[in-house]
């Protein structure tokens, strides 16, 4: 299987060769203008541009290989109008070749950059792969679809998480959002993401859950060394999250919500608040904010489905500094699975912000269908 960055340079071969006839032609014009211009006239510094164009899109032997074409051109044009040992021409063909071999070692570290570039791509998909694992297309009675939108280009993965954990009764979700970005954040969402793993089919009700993650995250915030590097912000430090238990058998799901935006549910065509009545503070703030944690119940019936997502998403501003209005951009779409629910929305909010996000952004759309008869 070949790697994802190594199929999108070798792709892109093709239409970088097919560049390189526009540096020929221009030592072509050049040389060929030059041979007939008055005496008067030297048009011979103009073939420093074919190496210096090459070097903008192509490697170091495309480019020396041009620059070495446009140094036996500026020597035609000397030995056809004059000689090679005219002081004009010299001076020429030394400055030409001086630029050619600048040139040359420019494309040679642009191209170096660029497979340290895909490198980082292909550690960060890996790094995608292992913490914020793809969730199910389907489990139990439940239909899932999921996406993650970076707001850097060249990352795969910040501070925002979800996950699914399969339990005897039914399914559990959490969706988070690490406050801060970077390494430390993608550290962050890790730690959650591997502790909710290995409780969420083994602590008997949400509660029990919560309480375990809040106290993995913050005896992570106790730890020496994080104090240390965060001495200045230990009271911002904090994970917004909201854990549902889905059971197979009842048209219901419960939910802890520890600061997180409220999901959304949709049902024949109307769209309302998952608001808790009693939230809890985020993970990590226990002793700022002391919390009685409560698990509240809301319907779920066949074919509603549930919107989880996170604040990149509804704090996502357009140039004139709209926020992005999910709760109408919801409304107005069709049931048609939570598919394309989530394709619908990606493209809506990429288009409202005008292709580019100031934060990172995940969503989970989650169905339930009837269970078989």
């Amino acid at each position: 299987m070949v790697p994802r960055g190594h199929k999108d340079q070798r792709l892109s071969r093709g239409p970088r060769h097919a560049l390189l006839v526009v540096p020929v032609v221009l030592i072509v014009l050049v040389t060929v203008i030059d041979i007939l211009a008055p005496p008067s006239v030297h048009l011979g510094p103009f073939l420093v541009a074919a190496p210096a164009v090459t070097a903008s899109f192509a490697g170091p032997r495309a480019t020396a290989c041009i620059g070495a074409l446009a140094v036996l051109a500026q020597a035609v044009v000397a030995v056809v109008r004059t000689s090679l040992t005219d002081l004009n021409h010299s001076f020429q063909l030394i400055t030409l070749i001086l630029m050619s071999v600048l040139v040359t070692s420019l494309a040679a570290r642009r191209e170096r950059h660029e497979r340290e570039l895909i490198q980082l791509r292909s550690v960060a998909t890996a790094a995608q792969e292992v913490v914020l694992k793809p969730l199910p297309h389907r489990v139990g009675p439940l239909r899932i679809a999921s996406v993650y939108l970076a707001a850097e280009s060249e990352a795969q993965i910040g501070g925002d998480l979800y996950a699914a954990a399969r339990t005897e009764k039914g399914t559990r979700f959490v969706i988070g959002d690490v406050r801060g970005k970077g390494l430390e954040a993608v550290g962050d969402a890790a730690l959650l993401l591997g502790a909710f793993r290995g409780a969420a089919h083994r602590r008997a009700d949400l509660t029990a859950l919560v309480t375990f993650l809040e106290g993995t995250v913050s005896s992570d915030l106790d730890d020496p060394a994080a104090l240390e590097a965060a001495a200045e912000d230990r009271g911002e430090a904090f994970i917004t999250a909201a854990m549902l238990d889905i059971p197979d058998d009842e048209q219901v799901l419960h939910m802890i919500n520890c600061g997180h935006p409220p999901p959304l549910l949709l049902r024949h065509g109307q769209v309302s608040l998952l608001e808790a009545r009693q939230p809890a503070p985020p993970l990590g703030l226990t002793e700022f904010a002391a919390a009685d944690l409560a698990t509240e119940v809301f319907a779920f019936e066949p074919y509603d489905i549930v919107l989880l997502y996170t604040d990149g998403v509804i704090e996502a501003r357009d140039r004139d500094g709209m926020f992005y209005p999910l709760t109408e951009r919801v409304t107005d779409r069709p049931n048609k699975g939570p598919d394309a629910l989530l394709t619908h929305l990606s493209k809506d909010l990429l288009r409202h912000v005008g292709g580019h996000l100031g934060d990172d952004a995940a969503m989970v759309a989650i169905e339930r269908r009837p269970l078989p008869s």
